[in-house]
């Protein structure tokens, strides 16, 4: 069924599907995680483009949504992620951004999300993370710049 929807959808709208990931750095340094509710796993937080928004807007919606954290500031893009193995659920396109946050953590979208947490860099649970999103954050840490 999964891989009928998935042909449908690749029919309708012949093209990827854009989205925004982010890494929230928290006024400590800590990287703010979300839990997935689909995948039980830690991911980054972020999701498609709406029609008529930009990146910033999505990068704020997606952000307050996810974590309940307010954006400060977009700090550095890190990448532009396109491999078709990258979202188990469709071809998207991600573009990841660094951005400093702040607030208290409260989700606001529970079907999607069951849990946000900061984690120092050495604590992040590197090898359990959803999509491709150890890569995108081992690409944030060495300072990289990534078009994948």
């Amino acid at each position: 069924m999964l891989r009928l929807a998935k042909t449908v959808l690749g029919i309708i709208l012949r093209h990827p599907l854009t989205g925004t990931t982010i890494v929230p750095v928290l006024p400590d340094g800590r990287i703010v995680l979300v839990r997935r509710r689909d995948t039980g796993r830690w991911s980054l937080p972020g999701g498609l483009v709406d029609w008529g928004e930009d990146i910033t807007t999505t990068v704020t919606r997606e952000l307050k949504e996810e974590t309940g954290l307010d954006l400060l500031n977009i700090r550095r893009l890190v990448g532009v992620y396109s491999s078709l193995a990258r979202d188990p659920r469709m071809h998207s396109i991600s573009v990841l951004v660094a951005a400093e946050v702040q607030g208290e953590f409260k989700i606001q979208d529970q079907a999607e999300i069951t849990d946000v947490s900061g984690f120092s860099p050495e604590t992040i649970p590197f090898g359990e993370l959803s999509h491709d999103h150890d890569q995108q954050l081992q690409d944030y840490f060495q300072g990289l710049t990534t078009i994948a």
